[in-house]
């Protein structure tokens, strides 16, 4: 592998290292959530997502990256504070973001197919092109020749797959993944996380993703935001920059990638004493 720059500690600000549109995609300011019965999950959150860009969210359980993510997708109500993309005040879902669940979110009674389509189906894309986008997508994420089976007759994995096709099927500016890899075995995980960096590099989207794994996280990341424990407050922001250019197993042997890992390990564990 050729040289490789040490990770560094940044604040909010950040440049893409390669040649992607500037600005930011997403714009949060001030978010802060309290919810029923006094929790507070979030305080006071200001973050700029550099457009293009792989950002990751991590820290300890229950500092609130979820809910983060779920505001930022408009599907959770901030108690205060704004978030914009791509310059617009966000007050709902909108076609500019795709969410990916945790727990795959699919509808049971539903074909892959269908499944994938749905996002189209709501925007009123007419049956034969939507299911034309449908299976191309399908077939990008591995699963030709699955389009007529049902959740129940497929892998975690190959669901988790189902819900990345319709999230790339709506061809939204921004994809924000929760956790996706958490219920796959690690060889699944391992071959999602190559299938990821693959996509992004294709797709040139900006990605905003949470992880319990710092090594998933200093993996796939151009940038790792470290919340402390509720109220979730934005601790570091740290830029990983991994040389990708050797294969997989040499860049998880590599001394930079093993340090960086071990720094944020340090980072958390004072979090947990």
């Amino acid at each position: 592998m050729g040289a490789v720059e040490r990770a560094s500690v940044v604040d909010g600000s950040w440049t893409p290292q390669s040649a992607e549109p500037a600005g930011n995609a997403v714009e949060v300011r001030g978010v802060t959530k309290t919810y029923g019965g006094g929790i507070h999950a979030l305080s006071d959150i200001d973050l700029a997502f550099p457009r293009g860009a792989f950002t990751t969210l991590l820290g300890p359980s229950g500092c609130g990256k979820t809910t983060l993510l779920k505001i930022i997708a408009g599907l959770l109500d901030a108690s205060s504070g704004e978030v914009l993309v791509n310059g617009n005040k966000v007050s709902g879902p909108g076609p500019e973001r795709a969410f990916v669940f945790q727990d795959f979110a699919l509808m049971p009674w539903a074909t892959v197919l269908r499944n994938v389509a749905f996002g189209l189906e709501l925007k009123g894309v007419p049956r034969e092109e939507r299911r034309e986008v449908a299976r191309r997508q399908i077939a990008r994420v591995g699963l030709s020749g699955f389009e007529d089976r049902y959740p129940h007759e497929l892998s975690g994995g190959m669901r988790q797959r189902v819900g990345l096709a319709r999230a790339l099927a709506v061809d939204a500016d921004v994809l924000l993944l929760d956790e996706p890899f958490s219920a796959v075995d690690e060889q699944t995980r391992r071959k999602f996380q190559e299938d990821l960096l693959e996509l992004r590099r294709v797709e040139k989207k900006t990605f905003i993703f949470v992880t319990h794994s710092i090594e998933e996280a200093v993996y796939v990341s151009d940038r790792i935001v470290l919340l402390s424990p509720r109220p979730g407050r934005v601790s570091r922001i740290i830029e990983p920059r991994i040389d990708r250019s050797g294969s997989p197993d040499e860049i998880r042997r590599d001394r930079h990638y093993l340090d960086t890992v071990e720094e944020i390990w340090h980072g958390l564990r004072d979090y947990l004493d």
